[in-house]
């Protein structure tokens, strides 16, 4: 069944699981390496037929329920090192565990367009990461990593890598990767982590 059949609104459940798409905010850092959550995030509410664009917690947010269950669908407004306040906040109120915060993110060590799905794990240099484990709880939560390639040579500065705007080559590689996020998270949620890693990995 496609993904777009998955997604349909529905005020009245509770919030089981909190989806949460890193990227900075601003203008400057559209289209960026490191803005490959926020892509996603757009090609996911488009996909649930929501906007998100409410305002809660330091965060850009809406709901949509995949599958019998609703979601949040949040992009942190804070900068990408301080994204985890935002998500324990909303961890909090809607009372979900650990388990269930699935974060999309970018990823320099993987190719550009490349998926891969975790059940945990360390930051790997990223700092969205690093802040939601610090502030979070701890590793225990999966994620949806989109490569976005490594530098060209090892002295290349990283933070200017990731800051970095998409060729128009990588950029049509991440648009086709962003197109499968959807299933993946469907995945994820519907049918369990294994089933997604050994669909994605």
């Amino acid at each position: 069944m496609p993904v777009i059949n998955m997604f349909f609104k529905n005020k009245g459940a509770p919030v089981s699981w909190i989806i949460v798409f890193l990227g900075n905010p601003g203008v400057r850092y559209e289209n960026t390496r490191h803005n490959a959550g926020f892509i996603a995030a757009d090609v996911v509410a488009n996909v649930a037929g929501v906007k998100i664009n409410r305002t809660k917690w330091s965060a850009l947010t809406n709901t949509a329920t995949l599958n019998g269950q609703r979601v949040l669908l949040m992009k942190p407004q804070t900068y990408m090192n301080l994204s985890g306040g935002c998500v324990r906040q909303a961890m909090r109120f809607f009372s979900t565990p650990l388990h269930n915060v699935l974060v999309v993110s970018d990823d320099v060590s993987l190719p550009v367009g490349k998926l891969r799905v975790r059940r945990r794990g360390s930051a790997g240099g990223h700092n969205g990461l690093k802040d939601i484990i610090s502030k979070c709880g701890g590793e225990d939560f999966p994620r949806i990593k989109i490569g976005v390639g490594a530098p060209p040579h090892e002295d290349y500065d990283m933070a200017d890598w990731v800051l970095s705007k998409f060729s128009d080559e990588d950029g049509k590689l991440v648009a086709e990767a962003e197109a499968h996020v959807c299933e993946a998270i469907e995945m994820v949620i519907s049918r369990g982590i294994e089933i997604a890693m050994a669909e994605y990995n």
